[in-house]
Parts: C-alpha cells; sequence; structure tokens
C-alpha cells in the first residue's frame, strides 16, 4: 500500500464509522425496512460511480422512482446527513495530516506562513519585510449572501461531532476512554439526525448577524491574535531585530452583515445601530471572560515579587477591597480594569450595570494603555513569560477588535444613489432635474454643491421613504463613529459603480450629514466603486483617472492617506460575460488600473467580491493572490467571504487559522516574491496576452448567444433548476432577483450559480471555453497548441483558471443534467437547447485534456479525486431524487411534504458539493 494510501486509510475508517453510527440511529429511529431500503440505493450508487455499472443505473432509478413521499424524503434526509458528516471527516483529516506534516519537522508546506517568510529570507530580502508590514493590509470581509443552507444548530451538531474526533487523534485513550468516545460519537450523531435541517422560517438580517459572529466566538477571536503572535516569534527567531518587536496591526476580519443595503429593504438604520451595539457586546464579554481568567492566573503576591508604580497605582485605583488580595496588585489592577470595562459595555452595548464611580473607558486605546502597564510591570520585573502569554493574545486583540469588533461596510447600488441625489436637488433647486443631466453636467453639478457650505436637506422638507432611509443610513453611521470609533464603519461601496458621478454623489450625501467637511476636504469613509459588469469593468480604469483629475475628489483622498479602494466583483461579470471573460476582463482591469494608480501617485486596494464557486470567482485563494498580475496586491487586498465558504473555512478553529495563514502568506509572496506575471511589454507574455484576448472574445459570444442571445432560454433555465424552489427556501434575508420577474439579467448572481450548480451542470463554470480553444486551434493550426500549453505552464492566471474549471467539471454530470433538461415542457427548445450545452461540455473537456496533458479530471489533485470519490454515491441519488420530486410538484403534487422534499435535497446536494453556491 502507498502511503497517500496508509494515510488515506485513517479518512476511509473516519467515514466507514461515522456512517455506520449514522445507520444505526437511522435503523433505530426509523426500523429495518428503512434502513435497508436505504442501503440497497446506497449500494447500487457506489456500485454505478466505482463500476460504471449501467446496470446499477437502471435499477437506481427503478428504485427511486418506486419510493414513496415519506420514503424519499426519509432516504433524502440520510443522504444529506452522511455528506455532512463526509465533511466533518474530510476537514479532520486535513488537521490529521497538517499536525502529523508539523510533528515531524518535515519542510514548510506551501501557503503557510513559515514557507513565506522563509522563502523572503531566503530571498535576501528581510529588510522589506519591515517596510511590508507598516503598510500592509488583508482583511476577509464576511458576507450575508444566502449560499448558506445549513442551519446554525446543524453546524453547532457538527462542531460536536468534530471536537469528538479530534480528541481521539491527540489523546491516547484507554480501552475505556475509547469506548466513551465512540459512545459520545452515537450521541451527538443521533442529536444531528434528530435536528431539523431546514430553517422554518425566513432569516432576518439580525439572524444573519448572529450567524457571522458566532464564527468569532469559534475561531476569530482566539485565532488571529495567536496568528500575530507567531509570525512574530518566527521573525524573531530568525532576527534578532525582530526581538520584542510587535507587528502593527496589517491584518482584520471585516463584515458586510448588517450593512449591505444592495437590494436589501431591511437593512435599515436601526438595523445598522443593533448590528454595531451586537458587535460590541460580543467583543466586550471576551474581553471579560479573557480579563477574569487572567486574573486568575496573575495572583503574584507583592512581597514575593516587585511591581512597578504604574501597576501600583493601577492596583490603588481598583474598587477590590477583599482582604485576600490586599497584597496582590496584579489581580487587583486587573479587577479595576475588568469594573471599567463592565461600566463601558453598559455604555456601548446597554448590557450590564455599571457600579458607582466606575469610569468607562472613552476607547479601546484606554484599555489598551492600562494592559500595557501590566505588561510592563511584568517585563521590567524578570516576568516576561508570564507576559507572553494570555496577557499577550488579549493586548494584540484589543488593537486588534478594539470596542467594535469588525470593520463593517456600507454598501448600496449606485442607482439609488442617483434617486436620492436627485430628490435633494430638486427639493433644493426647483427645476434642476439632475437625472435629465448627462455626465459632465452631473460632474458639474455636483461639483459645484460639494464646493458649497450649504447644505441640500432641509428639516421642513418631505422626502420619500427611500431618501429618508438613506439619509438616516449614512447619519446612523456619523453617530458610530462617536460612540465606537472611526473604524467601526470605515468603508461605503457603490455597486453597479459606472461613472465619476457615482462616486460624487456619495460624497454629496456623506457631506450632508458631516461625514465629509467641505472647507478642509476631510472624508471619514473610503469611498469605493465596485466595478461589476463587464462594460464596467472596462471603463473603470477611466472612470478613476477622471475622477483622479479633479482637485475636489484628489482633495478627498489627501485625507486618506492618498489611497484608493476599488472594488472587484467576480459574481456579476461571470454571469454578464461568462467564465472565460470575466476572469480576462478582472485581470485586465488590475493592470491598467496598475498603471492608472501609479500615473497619479496614489496607493491602490483592491477589494475582491469573490464568492464560494468557482462560477463567482471562487476556488483556492492561495493560488488566486499569486496569480495576481504584477503591481494588484502591493501588501494591500481585501476579499469576501461568502455563503457556505465562510463555515467551511471558519467553522473550525484549526482549519480558520490555517486560512487566515494562507492569505498572510500569499499577500507576502505576491508582494515580496512576485512571480514572473506576464506583462504587454514582454515578448512571450504579449502572445500569452494576444491569445486570452482572442479566446475571451470567442468565449464571451458563444456564452452571451446562449444565455442571452437564444429564444427561450430563460424559460429552459427556469424549467431545467430548481431557481424557483431556491428562490422560496429560508436561506437568506434577501430576495432572489433584483426585481419581481424572472428575467436573468435581473436575477442575482448567487442563485443563478446554486441553480446549474444543483442540477450538476455548473454551466456558468466553464461554458464557452471549449468553442474558445476549438476557434483558437482553427485560426492557429501551427503553434496553437503549444501557444495555450505554454500559457498553462508559465502563467499563474491562466494555470489557476484551469486549475478551477479543472474542479468544476469534476464536480459536473453530464448524464445527471440530462435528466433535469428532461424537466423542460417544450421537447424542441429542450433539445436544441441541450444539444448545445453537451456539445460545448465535451468540446471544453477536450480542450482541457489537450492544454493540460491529463488524461482524467483532477489528475493532479489526488485529494480532490478522493473526495469526489467518497461523496459521489451520495450526490447522485439525491439528484435523481430531486428530479422526481421536481416532477411530482410541478404536476401539481404541491403538498408541504413535497416542498420539504424538494428543500432537503438542496440543501443535502449543496452540503455534499461543498463550494457550490
Amino acid at each position: 500500500m502507498q502511503m497517500n494510501e496508509v494515510k488515506d486509510e485513517l479518512l476511509s475508517s473516519d467515514i466507514r464509522q461515522l456512517g455506520r453510527l449514522l445507520g444505526d440511529a437511522i435503523r433505530n429511529h426509523l426500523g429495518d425496512p428503512a434502513f435497508e431500503r436505504i442501503e440497497h440505493v446506497r449500494q447500487l450508487a457506489i456500485r454505478f460511480r466505482r463500476d460504471n455499472d449501467e446496470a446499477a443505473r437502471a435499477q437506481l432509478s427503478d428504485a427511486l422512482q418506486a419510493l414513496s413521499q415519506e420514503e424519499t424524503t426519509q432516504l433524502t434526509r440520510a443522504f444529506s446527513y452522511f455528506s455532512l458528516l463526509a465533511n466533518i471527516a474530510e476537514d479532520q483529516h486535513h488537521i490529521r495530516r497538517t499536525r502529523a506534516h508539523l510533528i515531524a519537522g518535515s519542510p514548510p508546506r506551501q501557503g503557510s506562513l513559515s514557507h513565506a517568510v522563509g522563502n523572503v529570507f531566503d530571498a535576501g530580502k528581510a529588510d522589506a519585510l519591515e517596510t511590508f508590514f507598516e503598510d500592509a493590509f488583508v482583511s476577509p470581509v464576511f458576507t450575508a449572501h444566502p449560499t448558506e443552507v445549513q442551519r446554525k444548530s446543524i453546524q453547532n451538531c457538527q462542531m460536536a461531532i468534530a471536537r469528538l474526533l479530534s480528541e481521539r487523534d491527540r489523546v491516547q485513550m484507554t480501552p475505556e476512554e475509547a469506548e466513551q468516545n465512540e459512545e459520545a460519537l452515537g450521541r451527538g450523531i443521533v442529536t444531528l439526525w434528530q435536528t431539523r435541517l431546514l430553517r422554518t422560517s425566513k432569516l432576518s438580517v439580525m439572524d444573519e448577524v448572529a450567524n457571522g459572529l458566532s464564527f468569532y466566538d469559534h475561531t476569530i477571536l482566539r485565532e488571529l491574535p495567536k496568528l500575530y503572535s507567531s509570525l512574530e516569534t518566527m521573525l524573531a527567531q530568525r532576527d534578532a531585530r525582530w526581538e520584542d518587536a510587535e507587528l502593527p496591526n496589517f491584518m482584520k476580519v471585516g463584515s458586510w452583515i448588517g450593512g449591505d443595503r444592495d437590494g436589501n429593504p431591511f437593512v435599515t438604520a436601526d438595523i445598522l445601530r443593533s448590528t454595531l451595539q451586537t458587535q460590541a457586546d460580543k467583543v466586550l464579554d471576551f474581553y471579560l471572560g479573557e480579563l477574569r481568567k487572567l486574573a486568575s492566573q496573575l495572583s503574584l503576591a507583592q512581597i514575593l515579587n516587585a511591581c512597578s508604580e504604574p501597576l501600583r497605582a493601577l492596583a490603588e485605583r481598583s474598587a477590590d477591597a477583599s482582604p485576600h488580595r490586599v497584597d496582590e496588585p496584579y489581580r487587583r489592577a486587573l479587577h479595576g480594569i475588568h469594573a471599567r470595562l463592565e461600566a463601558t459595555r453598559v455604555v456601548l452595548s446597554g448590557k450590564g450595570k455599571q457600579a458607582d464611580g466606575v469610569q468607562p473607558y472613552a476607547a479601546a486605546a484606554e484599555l489598551l494603555a492600562d494592559l500595557d502597564v501590566v505588561q510592563h510591570s511584568l517585563v521590567s520585573n524578570g516576568l516576561r513569560a508570564l507576559a507572553r502569554g494570555r496577557l499577550r493574545q488579549l493586548r494584540r486583540a484589543v488593537k486588534v477588535f478594539g470596542f467594535s469588533l469588525a470593520p463593517l461596510d456600507l454598501r448600496q447600488n449606485s442607482d439609488v444613489h442617483e434617486r436620492v441625489v436627485g430628490e435633494l436637488f430638486a427639493g433644493a433647486q426647483p427645476g434642476l432635474v439632475y437625472l435629465d443631466l448627462d455626465e459632465e453636467q452631473r460632474i458639474a453639478v455636483l461639483l459645484a454643491e460639494l464646493e458649497s457650505p450649504r447644505l441640500l436637506t432641509s428639516p421642513y422638507a418631505q422626502y420619500s421613504e427611500e431618501t429618508t432611509s438613506e439619509l438616516d443610513i449614512f447619519r446612523a453611521v456619523r453617530a458610530a463613529h462617536v460612540k465606537y470609533g472611526r473604524e467601526s464603519v470605515p468603508n461605503c461601496i457603490i455597486s453597479k459603480a459606472a461613472s465619476v458621478s457615482d462616486l460624487l454623489e456619495v460624497a454629496l450625501l456623506l457631506k450632508e450629514v458631516g461625514l465629509l467637511r467641505q472647507d478642509s476636504r476631510e472624508v471619514d469613509v473610503n469611498i469605493i466603486p465596485l466595478f461589476e459588469t463587464i462594460d464596467d469593468l472596462r471603463a473603470g480604469p477611466a472612470i478613476m483617472a477622471r475622477a483622479f483629475g479633479l482637485p475636489f475628489y484628489r482633495g478627498l483622498l489627501a485625507s486618506r492617506a492618498d489611497q484608493q479602494e476599488v472594488m472587484l466583483g467576480y459574481s456579476d461579470s461571470n454571469k454578464d460575460g461568462g467564465f472565460l471573460t470575466s476572469g480576462w476582463e478582472l485581470y485586465k482591469a488590475e493592470i491598467e488600473l496598475v498603471t492608472v494608480f501609479k500615473e497619479y501617485q496614489i496607493k491602490l486596494r483592491l477589494f475582491h467580491g469573490r464568492g464560494g464557486s468557482v462560477g463567482r470567482g471562487g476556488g483556492p485563494s492561495y493560488e488566486a493572490i499569486l496569480a495576481q498580475p504584477a503591481g494588484a496586491v502591493q501588501g494591500q487586498i481585501r476579499l469576501t467571504e461568502q455563503g457556505e465558504v465562510i463555515t467551511a473555512k471558519y467553522a473550525n478553529p484549526e482549519v480558520g487559522r490555517r486560512n487566515l495563514e494562507v492569505l498572510v502568506a500569499a499577500t507576502i509572496q505576491s508582494t515580496l516574491l512576485p512571480q514572473a506575471q506576464l506583462q504587454p511589454k514582454a515578448s512571450a507574455g504579449a502572445g500569452h496576452l494576444a491569445a486570452m484576448e482572442e479566446l475571451s472574445g470567442t468565449a464571451l459570444n458563444a456564452y452571451r448567444d446562449l444565455v442571452y442571445g437564444t429564444d427561450g432560454f430563460e424559460q429552459y433555465f427556469w424549467e431545467s433548476t430548481v431557481i424557483a424552489e431556491i428562490a422560496a427556501l429560508n436561506i437568506g434575508s434577501r430576495p432572489a432577483s433584483r426585481k419581481k420577474s424572472t428575467s436573468i439579467e435581473d436575477l442575482r448572481a448567487i442563485p443563478w450559480v446554486l441553480s446549474w450548480a444543483q442540477c450538476r451542470l455548473m454551466l456558468p463554470g466553464w461554458f464557452g471555453f471549449g468553442s474558445a480553444v476549438q476557434a483558437y486551434l482553427a485560426a492557429h493550426p501551427a503553434d496553437g497548441a503549444d501557444v495555450l500549453r505554454g500559457m498553462y505552464t508559465d502563467w499563474p492566471f491562466f494555470t489557476s483558471l484551469l486549475s478551477n474549471m479543472d474542479m468544476v467539471l469534476a464536480k459536473s454530470d453530464i448524464a445527471i443534467a440530462g435528466k433535469y433538461a428532461e424537466l423542460v415542457k417544450d421537447k424542441a427548445l429542450r433539445d436544441a437547447i441541450f444539444t448545445r450545452i453537451r456539445a460545448e461540455y465535451a468540446a471544453t473537456l477536450d480542450a482541457l485534456k489537450l492544454i493540460t496533458g491529463q488524461e482524467e479530471l483532477q489528475q493532479a489533485n489526488p485529494l480532490m479525486q478522493r473526495s469526489i470519490r467518497n461523496r459521489f454515491p451520495y450526490i447522485d441519488p439525491l439528484n435523481h431524487v430531486q428530479v422526481e420530486l421536481l416532477k411530482r410538484f410541478r404536476e401539481g403534487k404541491q403538498d408541504a411534504a413535497a416542498r420539504t422534499g424538494i428543500h432537503l435535497s438542496i440543501n443535502g446536494i449543496a452540503a455534499g458539493l461543498r463550494n457550490s453556491g
């Protein structure tokens, strides 16, 4: 048996054990006949997948069609829960292998911090690290987009099971302890089986806030400070200059949840205030708990060890009058800090009770100053080791999280800003119809108003509900800055930004509420355009150049350290132009933005709006960052973490820590050790860029001709996928479409991608590539194949693009997709469109294998191959069940049980595919 097979046997063993315990739970609660029926389907699915046995396929189809509604629901639940358990086993196996690698003292793995730091020192660029960290900023940003179909209760059950598996790996158990662990696993799986998979009501925004903040409990609050400490120690071990050095706060985890209003009318000023209050309560509760633990540990008697005068003064100010602690200055000092923080919590979150005479902290800097007194006293009195434990982590936490926990972004659509500004002008300047002005006229009007000291708003005017709501939001931000600090809401993102006036409109609204001062040209938040569609991406660099040419706007940037952030939308650009063109236009936009920003001497920070699926910009973060064009990272990057990806990456503390490290490692590598990223002026690079332009043009035409140019495609999409059922599922607070229509243009990118994933076609992640390669080879018969292979070998961008497409195709199944196509009532329409899709799928597979030299999908990724091998026998039956349920439902059998069955199948397939939305 090969070494990898030996290692993977532990995973197989875990999966078998979890499956057996799940089977026991099913047998006990549903009876032997139900268990045997489910097991029969499982064995048929395994036979078909393992042996490509067509007889097994036919028997599987017959067995599934023979199920009653109740039996179908039972099977759907069973296979869905197995996918959840397989996810746990795979995550624990990844942790197991990572730990074994570290314990063995093996060389650092690519993507680890130690690997990145080692590379920098080996390259002789250690001096550049200090400059790097002074200006670096790395920030994953949690969003509440509705791709997370799992309930929080289900996630809690999964985490309990994961802890038991982890315990078994790390503890040498006695036979009795091993038996107890097995029993606990069984209880955990019974609890999971008896926990409802589906939500019975729609999530509210505050539900989404609570869900997002739970990952701070599990991972972020503890693991992020540890990452800083680990990195500081790593640097000190390599270079004495880093001894006792404390890194700047270069990494934070941000959030959109409670501030993202684009298409979500439920995000109001009240919700924003509640979100900030909830975040403050979360972080203050964490600090208070850590202070209590720290006080219990620092039981240092003054008679045995001296303390500094500032520490003694801090102890004397404490209200702790216990005679048992009279000679324990550290405990008394920490008691006083705790009391002040309790008073702060009353002020900021409204929770707790403030003691008489206790002064709350005005800012997190004051709390940090008191903790610094404790730290300096310990160090100066020979107790450095005590200062490097819990106190070190708490001090870093206060630096990073402050009193607001997570920087909360605002986001709104440019159309809304446009209407609000138009209404304000109409009220202040009767006769001025702002919406009728062209772009240059708008810029002129906006700049004149921005230069004016007057306000457009009047306390006596009556405004529309939309305008009132927008102004209330901005006023709430100003109040939050006073209460929590400017870091609480630092950014305002403009969706569908398509002009300079879109930026100036936001500037004007900020001026109206005092977040922008006209006289000093200071602005308190970053104004961030989000370029999403193909046209907007192409126009983005010119828009920024025009804005930088305006003295007023340059003045605003001067108040923001001459830095401008630009967000790039992966989801809508893909939906608009297809996978290949979206990736290429994003890449080109980055190259052009780098050039524009360099010309105007403005610092660029890119914010990547990546989704979980490849169809929305997903894929491995490390490779994605390294594949950025030269100059696009510059030590700073933000990127969204969405939907089920947040759970996959951050529910488990060790996995979460690893994912945070990956982002930092990739940013270090990309900034200080850039790969040979091709530029247009390089001879080979110019040829590759030209080839990519040619490929993209063909792919764009193929994609848009199918999706937007084919009569009946909208009908085909709605009938051959579960989009209508997804729209009814309680998986998010916002609707599936921006408008009340079935138009694909109005549909959000998330349900668009999730729908194609459910039917195992994954169309947004590959369609058009096969046609593009065929056309390129026909136009370049002599050297076309060699050029494409060279691009794959030498160009990180193209390598990453094809790697992601490879993963998507591996998770696709054209035969299963054909079953969904049969749901389309119009046979002629069905045959015409699916025939095109199937031909393009075959062409794409051939093209991928030709360029990469692979004989099978994911040949270079045995871990993914293993995952697919383990999962597909459980996902395939769910797809067959889903098709059967959709047939029944659309034929009129629309009772609650049928609807529940469909929603359960959506949940199960999403869990099995993991990064499907």
